[in-house]
């Protein structure tokens, strides 16, 4: 194995000054150090595709730390929080059919049933009869699942503001633009 010389870490992150004084950007990352080491060994090979995906796995990894420690707060887990706030956005009387949730959700019919037996129990939410179809049930919020969520989704909001306040505005716009864009090439289309 031939010894190359070692490349340079100088990225523009690290030679432009970040419009902000809330985040330094200078110092690089982890990604950086992945990059750099790639570059060492595959020169040949443009890795920058590496650099988007890592840092986003990153940062979604450390998000749901954050998101995982507000939920756990409140004594639920992600999943539960998801599953109360889609019936409380849904908006009075604060109930769906369980296929709309799973759908909604993206969970198979057999997770559903699980986890609604779950919050059932927990009384966070009660089956009903659907007053359109005798033949099934909706799942609505309780009066205890309603106040749960009512305070969890306020922490909730808290918590991504404070998650994203080191951000410029415009950067955030230009964060959410873009995923939008890419989401929008990633899905199947409807």
């Amino acid at each position: 194995m031939e010894n190359r010389p070692k490349r340079s870490r100088t990225t523009r992150a690290a030679t432009e000054p970040h419009q902000t004084a809330q985040v330094d950007t200078r110092h690089g990352d982890a990604v950086d150090d992945i990059l750099a080491q790639w570059h060492r060994e595959r020169p040949d090979l443009d890795v920058s595709p590496m650099g988007v995906i890592g840092r986003l796995k990153r940062c979604a990894a450390l998000v749901q730390q954050q998101l995982d420690a507000t939920f756990a707060e409140f004594d639920m887990s992600g999943w539960e929080f998801d599953m109360l706030a889609t019936l409380r956005r849904s908006g009075a009387p604060y109930r769906l059919a369980p296929t709309a949730l799973f759908s909604t959700l993206m969970v198979t019919s057999g997770t559903m049933t699980h986890r609604l037996q779950r919050l059932e129990a927990r009384g966070w939410i009660a089956r009903v009869a659907n007053p359109d179809d005798a033949r099934s049930t909706l799942v609505q919020l309780t009066a205890a699942g309603f106040a749960l969520i009512e305070r969890a989704v306020e922490a909730h909001v808290t918590n991504e503001h404070r998650m994203l306040a080191p951000l410029p505005k415009a950067t955030l716009a230009d964060i959410e633009s873009g995923l939008r864009a890419w989401l929008h090439a990633l899905e199947p289309k409807r």
